[in-house]
């Protein structure tokens, strides 16, 4: 874990930063944020291409998309999305 990484509560705490750099270029995971809990959506299919229905990118915090969103939250309940941490000051 590096420095920039701390234990919250026995989770890990990713920074903004990190996030960010979690777009899934050069075999980095994809990770999104949503309501202050990071999640990596690596595995999903709608998230194999470079942009999620034309209009997310990978590394962002998703919290304020979502009002306009054809589905609900519990799409990060799906076998392909893995919790991985929470987001640092969300």
């Amino acid at each position: 874990m590096s420095a920039q990484e701390k234990q919250a509560g026995g989770e890990r705490v990713i920074s903004r930063a990190e996030l960010r750099r979690s777009d899934g270029e050069a075999g980095r995971p994809k990770y999104v944020a949503f309501r202050g809990v990071v999640y990596d959506v690596t595995a999903c299919p709608k998230w194999r291409g470079d942009l999620h229905e034309g209009m997310h990118w990978p590394g962002q915090d998703l919290t304020e998309a979502m009002v306009e969103a054809p589905h609900q939250s519990d799409v990060f309940q799906r076998p392909c999305v893995r919790r991985v941490g929470i987001l640092e000051n969300a």
